[in-house]
């Protein structure tokens, strides 16, 4: 990637985890980067109308030109206009973590993420990456999207890194777990990535790429709404396939 693209985003990024106004110094100390190779972007974005200079000395902060262009494009994704509404009634309905992720070359993306209105949930972030492919219901559900050949290329070079005590460590084992879960049509994670977390996730196709739902929560409420949680998942991806509704 260009390092001019990547400070860009780093600075995007640094706002969000900052939450205040910054200077240049404040910049270029954050990101460890020196003040002259910041300043050149600082002056694009604050042309460009994404930052604001607060007054002399007050240091800069994003207007809300971002957030509206970002509200323009969530409102206008395709795979979002068509799931949003599902997802959403999902989380409704059984009141746990859901989420939406797409699976590319090496992994899956996070595109949307529901909270629930619970305090204690488990929570990831919409772009992040579907972590630990072998301890998570997602991460089990995009190795089973794979080609024969890719799964085993990707097993023969894994490292199982154990997570909890109940993370599969056997790759026979988890090729066994990959193919039953491919046959029933949803794949599990019970305390395999976090201790006392149950996730179900189930695919579906569309447009020739592979989505993961999943519905995660504390296996001290999951435990009785498991059922529930895996017809949620297995019929909103029966929904949302090729072959379901549009």
């Amino acid at each position: 990637m260009s390092k001019i693209v990547e400070r860009t985003l780093d600075f995007i990024e640094l706002f969000a985890a900052e939450r205040r106004p910054l200077s240049l110094s404040d910049i270029s100390r954050l990101l460890g980067i020196p003040a002259s190779s910041c300043h050149d972007v600082l002056r694009a974005l604050v042309a460009r109308g994404y930052l604001y200079e607060m007054g002399p000395r007050a240091g800069f902060y994003p207007t809300v030109r971002l957030l509206n262009l970002a509200k323009i494009i969530s409102e206008h994704d395709p795979i979002l206009v068509r799931a949003e509404l599902l997802m959403r009634k999902i989380r409704d309905t059984i009141d746990e973590s859901v989420s939406l992720a797409k699976g590319s070359k090496n992994s899956a993306t996070y595109l949307l993420v529901l909270e629930p209105s619970h305090p204690l949930r488990f929570i990831v972030n919409a772009g992040s990456q579907v972590r630990s492919l072998h301890a998570t219901s997602a991460g089990k559900a995009y190795l089973g999207s794979l080609p024969s050949d890719q799964f085993e290329g990707w097993l023969k070079a894994a490292k199982l890194t154990p997570m909890t005590a109940n993370t599969i460590r056997s790759k026979e084992a988890l090729r066994s777990d990959i193919e039953t879960s491919k046959r029933r049509g949803y794949f599990l994670n019970r305390a395999e990535s976090v201790e006392d977390a149950t996730t179900v996730s189930s695919l579906f196709r569309w447009h020739g790429a592979d989505y993961i739902v999943t519905i995660a929560g504390p296996t001290s409420r999951m435990g009785a709404k498991l059922d529930q949680a895996i017809k949620l998942v297995t019929d909103a991806c029966k929904t949302l396939g090729e072959g379901g509704a549009r």
